[in-house]
């Protein structure tokens, strides 16, 4: 298989046409001798490099070939050519994401990218899209005639997809949210929800666990790090497990398909987690229009308009070409329209073209001062970041390029502000200094669990008085109250504890509110109340596949106010939340009689959903990969691949629940996951090292793979699968080995 050179051509601005030259010739890259790839029993890849770029290009080699369809179909979605290459998709998901990649001109901001990076790590880049290419031309058998049309892949492609994956999916996508007043623009762009799990959307969009642990906290003196990040169980946001070694560089850990760099990872020097932060990084601004533009500070200014075309694969074969017309005004892109009135979007992080680069210097890091100073160019545009090493040091960090704004406070910025002035524009981003953080607190700890940074080193907690009010918000979230609990119920952890706690499905809502729903329902329960509350009375308050009150207790969860990740109902509750009192706020119930009288219809639904209030867990939630899982849209919906159907553990962070599964769409009664534990690490800086890890869902998706669902026996039996870091540990456990 041949690649030739392009050029990329995105739109055209005052009639002339914007192109870009191509990256890179493509040519065969050569590697030295003796690189190679070890395959273990698990699939995952270690990769022996003689060099750091073939490292990259055995990287994305490896990525190729485990994940090939996936990501082919991800690097054409990212160049905002996914309805081209694939058709509309399902509900319009492909055409609506490229209309979103185009509004926020994704393609012509990565060439800009492209051309900033140094000249060292450009050829990283080269060296990745290159191993993609190597694999797909002496491989082509191996992936399907759809995908293979994306093909070459450059470094183009590589910052297009980092551009589009982080800045524009996990930090502004929500922007398209939340509108009860947009319109058929917004309709346009804003991406579905799949029927049945509009109650689960918010606690899918954002989830992972993340603890650091010091040497006065655990048994050893060791340091300790817990890697746990919860995102859908397929698609963009599926994590690859890889060993990755060049002279002078052995790491360990994770990263999205796609995406070069690792963003969970552990070396013998150090470990490194992160978890989706409370960070309002997109701004949006209400345009008030006039003739000849838009009003800006007394004055009206003409709109910059850019036609973007993008072509459509129609089903009959051919195409149909739609123009994605641009408004851009001094805030930025015109992205809906509320009730008529121009919503422009200020995406902050887009004069940080190093995201990548930083994370694999933070990687590569030899100790925290090297790491901290990396740290400090805030290029990665959100998440807390959460560090542990060898010398014991621990540190949690509100990572993101914060803008700086001279008024108003988190609720102020949650919604569209006025756009006709300056003074509400930011005035640069805030620095490293200025970010909530804690290094070596007392405590011994630092955690979060998507939550406010106030509590990360409780009970020291983090003054929000301190930092600017817009920042993060002050709320209660029960899945991080539950690791609070379990960090400090114990004056020291072991690193068994550690694995033990990771696997907690017990639901702190249910410790807080169960004994005073009890109460509730003796005293203004109805029979059927009543015949709940006994369910509830003998449930062991977890999510284990034998557990009879969960689905009765999540359902009632649901009423009271906590169908999503943040139990913000606060006005629920006869205690309101203190933000140094995370254990006991909120808590008891402000209305008994009108949560006996929830408890009563929770109880009358499950019934007629499930057949019984005390259903077991297990027989409810099955731990299948289905057919649209992982990318994989070989077989039906709803099959089980590879003949694995197990029982399920873990349910909802929404009702505290530290180990999270959220479960699909019901189907003949059963639900199966598509969200929650994915990657899972636990890293002790003992002599050796000891570290273990899952995948939950395997470490591999193309169609036929071996090791698509081979780890779900270990989840079901809430076990862990042995890390080999060491060349005779692969050799011992090898399935393959490929020679470069």
């Amino acid at each position: 298989m041949a690649f030739g050179r392009r050029s990329r051509c995105f739109g055209v601005v005052a009639g002339l046409i914007l192109c870009v030259a191509p990256t890179v010739a493509q040519k065969p890259y050569k590697t030295l001798p003796g690189t190679e790839i070890l395959w273990d029993k698990w699939g995952v890849p270690h990769v022996f490099a003689k060099s750091i770029p073939d490292m990259f290009y055995c990287f994305g080699w490896a990525q190729a070939e485990a994940h090939g369809d996936l990501l082919l179909e991800l690097m054409g979605g990212s160049r905002g050519r996914g309805a081209e290459y694939f058709g509309p998709g399902i509900a319009d998901a492909n055409l609506k994401t490229d209309r979103w990649i185009w509004t926020n001109e994704v393609p012509v901001r990565s060439a800009k990218w492209l051309a900033m990076q140094t000249p060292e790590f450009r050829g990283y880049l080269d060296a990745f899209a290159a191993g993609i290419n190597g694999y797909a031309a002496k491989h082509p058998e191996a992936l399907s005639a759809e995908v293979k049309q994306v093909l070459p892949i450059t470094a183009l492609d590589v910052i297009e997809h980092e551009q589009h994956f982080y800045n524009f999916e996990f930090v502004a996508s929500k922007a398209l949210m939340n509108s009860p007043r947009a319109g058929a623009e917004t309709a346009e762009l804003a991406m579905p929800v799949a029927p049945g799990l509009e109650n689960t959307a918010e606690d899918m969009a954002d989830g992972s666990n993340g603890w650091a642990i010091g040497p006065s906290h655990t048994t050893s003196g060791k340091a300790m790090l817990l890697l746990n990040p919860h995102l859908a169980w397929g698609g963009e946001t599926t994590y690859f497990e890889v060993q990755l070694t060049a002279p002078g560089v052995n790491l360990y850990g994770a990263t999205q398909i796609g995406v070069p760099s690792l963003r969970f990872v552990m070396t013998d020097e150090h470990a490194i987690t992160n978890t989706v932060n409370v960070n309002n990084g997109h701004l949006l601004y209400k345009i008030k229009e006039a003739p000849g533009g838009y009003v800006f500070d007394g004055k009206v200014l003409p709109y910059t308009k850019v036609s973007y075309p993008i072509k459509i694969l129609q089903p009959g074969g051919g195409y149909k070409t739609e123009a994605v017309e641009v408004l851009k005004t001094v805030q930025g892109p015109v992205i809906r329209r509320d009730d008529g009135v121009p919503i422009a979007l200020y995406a902050a992080g887009l004069d940080k073209p190093f995201l990548l680069e930083q994370v694999w210097k933070m990687s590569i890091a030899k100790n925290f001062a090297e790491y901290e100073a990396q740290e400090k160019r805030l290029q990665i545009p959100m998440y807390n970041i959460m560090y542990a090493d060898r010398e014991g040091h621990i540190e949690y960090l509100f990572n993101a390029p914060v803008p700086k704004r001279t008024e108003g406070d988190y609720a102020f910025w949650q919604r569209p502000v006025d756009g006709t002035t300056s003074r509400l524009l930011p005035t640069g981003t805030l620095t490293y200094e200025e970010l909530p953080k804690v290094i070596d607190p007392a405590s011994g700890y630092v955690q979060n669990s998507n939550e406010p940074p106030w509590d990360a080193a409780w009970p020291t907690t983090i003054d929000p008085a301190k930092y600017a009010p817009y920042i993060s918000p002050q709320w209660p979230y029960f899945r991080s109250d539950r690791g609070l609990r379990m960090l400090s119920e114990d004056s020291k952890i072991s690193y068994d504890m550690l694995l033990q706690k990771k696997l907690s499905t017990r639901s702190e809502a249910a410790d807080r509110l169960l004994p005073d729903l009890l109460a509730a329902v003796d005293q203004y329960g109805t029979p059927k109340a009543k015949q709940a509350a006994a369910v509830l009375k003998a449930w062991d308050r977890q999510a284990e596949a034998s557990s009879t009150g969960t689905i009765l207790f999540w359902n009632w969860a649901t009423k009271f106010g906590m169908p999503a990740a943040a139990a913000s109902s606060v006005r629920n509750f006869a205690v309101p939340y203190v933000v140094d009192k995370p254990l006991t706020t909120p808590g008891g119930i402000k209305d008994p009689a009108g949560a006996a009288k929830m408890l009563d219809e929770a109880a009358r639904e499950t019934e007629r959903d499930f057949g019984a209030l005390d259903k077991p867990w297990g027989s409810y939630l099955r731990l299948q990969i289905n057919g649209e899982s992982n990318g994989n849209t070989a077989a039906p919906r709803g099959a089980a691949l590879n003949g694995v159907d197990l029982p399920g553990n873990g349910g909802p962070g929404a009702i505290g629940i530290f180990r999270v599964i959220t479960p699909g769409p019901r189907q003949d009664g059963i639900s199966t996951p598509i969200h929650g534990d994915g990657f899972t690490m636990a890293v002790e800086f003992s002599t050796p090292v000891k570290v273990k890890s899952l995948v939950s869902y395997g470490d591999c998706s193309q169609p036929g793979c071996l090791h698509h669902t081979d780890q779900l026996p270990l989840f079901e039996k809430k076990q862990w699968k042995d890390v080999w870091r060491t060349r005779a540990e692969v050799e011992k456990n090898l399935e393959k080995a490929e020679k470069f």
